[in-house]
Formats: C-alpha cells, sequence, structure tokens
C-alpha cells in the first residue's frame, strides 16, 4: 500500500478535505512518504514540490484554476495514485545582481520574470549565450518560461505554449513598446538568458521566480537546472501534455 503524506494550504476547503482524508488513509511523515498528496490551489502545489524534492507529488484541486491539479475525490486514491502518468520538471535558476553588488538567487518551476517598478517602461539588453541578441528593449517586463509553465503568465503575455520535453525556453515581452512588434523568441533549454537594465535609476526594475521577488536588480540571469527534477503525478489519460493540448484550443 503506498505511504502517503498530505499537506494543504490554508484555505478552509483545503484543511477540511486533510482532515477527512487523513481519517480515511492515515498519515505518515514526508520523509517516509512514497508520495505526497497536495491540497489547494497551483501555487501551494509549486511550493510542495519545492519542499519534496525528488518525491512524487500528486496534487488535488482544493483552489481556484488549479492547472497543475487533479480534480478533488476522496474515493479510491490509491488506485489514481497507482495509474497516474509522471511529468518530470527542470527548473530554472535564477541570479540576479543588485546596485549593492549582492546576488540574489532563486528556482522557478514556472517563469522567471523582470518588472518594472516605475511610472516609465523598462529598457533592457537581452544577450543569450553571451551573444548580445537585442540591444534594447523597452517594455512593461520580460519573462523565460519553462514549458511547464508557458500556459500560465506567458501565454497571458501573448508568449507560445511549449510541449512537454521540447528542450525549448519560451522568452516572452510584457507589453513590448520598442520593438512593438517583437513576440519574443523559443530557445535551447540549456541556452543562457542575460537580461541587463540599462537605465536602473530612472527605470528601476525588480525579478520574480515564481513568486520570489528581488527588488531593484541591475541585471538577472537565467538558465534552466538539469540537476533538480520535481516529479509531478496526473490521473490517468489527463497527464501535462494532454492538459497543454486541451489548452490550446479553448
Amino acid at each position: 500500500m503506498t505511504a502517503i503524506h498530505f499537506c494543504a494550504s490554508e484555505t478552509d476547503t483545503a484543511l477540511t478535505a486533510l482532515g477527512r482524508l487523513m481519517q480515511r488513509y492515515g498519515q505518515v511523515p514526508a520523509t517516509r512518504a512514497d508520495v505526497v498528496v497536495a491540497l489547494g490551489g497551483d501555487g501551494f502545489l509549486l511550493s510542495t514540490l519545492r519542499q519534496n524534492l525528488g518525491k512524487p507529488v500528486y496534487g488535488m484541486n482544493r483552489g481556484t484554476v488549479g492547472f497543475l491539479m487533479n480534480d478533488y475525490s476522496e474515493d479510491g486514491l490509491h488506485e489514481r495514485i497507482a495509474a497516474a502518468e509522471e511529468t518530470v520538471i527542470n527548473p530554472l535558476s535564477m541570479v540576479a545582481g543588485a546596485p549593492d553588488g549582492t546576488e540574489s538567487r532563486a528556482l522557478a518551476i514556472n517563469e522567471v520574470s523582470m518588472l518594472r517598478t516605475g511610472p516609465q517602461a523598462a529598457s533592457v539588453r537581452v544577450t543569450v549565450d553571451g551573444r548580445v541578441r537585442m540591444e534594447e528593449l523597452v517594455c512593461d517586463g520580460l519573462m523565460v518560461a519553462t514549458p511547464a509553465g508557458s500556459t500560465a503568465y506567458n501565454y497571458s503575455a501573448g508568449g507560445p505554449i511549449l510541449p512537454m520535453g521540447s528542450d525549448v525556453l519560451a522568452l516572452t515581452p510584457i507589453a513590448s513598446f520598442r520593438p512593438r512588434r517583437w513576440r519574443g523568441a523559443i530557445l535551447r533549454h540549456d541556452s543562457v538568458i542575460r537580461l541587463d537594465v540599462l537605465d536602473a535609476a530612472k527605470r528601476p526594475v525588480m525579478a520574480d521566480a515564481d513568486s520570489k521577488q528581488v527588488d531593484r536588480v541591475l541585471w538577472v540571469e537565467i538558465r534552466s537546472e538539469p540537476r533538480i527534477a520535481h516529479r509531478l503525478l496526473f490521473d490517468h489519460g489527463h497527464g501535462m501534455e494532454e492538459r497543454m493540448m486541451r489548452e490550446q484550443f479553448l
């Protein structure tokens, strides 16, 4: 029998589900569990993946959208987990440099973004693998998204949905002003992307890695981190590839 560790977000809906499932299926510590079941929304699932590195995580939706979550049901949980499809996700690594010379590091499963924090648009130089690809991009922001994150903020900003296993990243502008018609680029997954803020005093910019924020950055360097693997479980027939395909026909 699969040993399960249940965890839940702080909402009443999630906590009620937590109590009912623990009573029905028991509870083991995360360190001894075969699988972690996360109850909440996509944000809570992402934090659960980061906290339980290497263990498969099966999410059940007790939040709102829940794109990464399975439908909530209290019945047949062992059978659902045994038949589940696994998706392995490599996160992005972000290093952000501040004006005082300090560097901040973070990992992101969905995307790393740079966003303006003042009234004027950001001015950013884009370098890929040591070669400057755009001397100046004037925009509200810019993001690098993984295939797993391409249906989230990236897609809302007009970026492409990337098939799982495609070994590419999406570089997507947010409200690009100059060049006005630039829609972004698709890059190899092993690319190293550097974004330099050209006028940080007048046009301040922050960096964000899956909601971990770094204020007032001068530059950000982003790359895929293949040494880290997050394991995500989906109900049979509703895996990540099928979800992303469905999203394109809504």
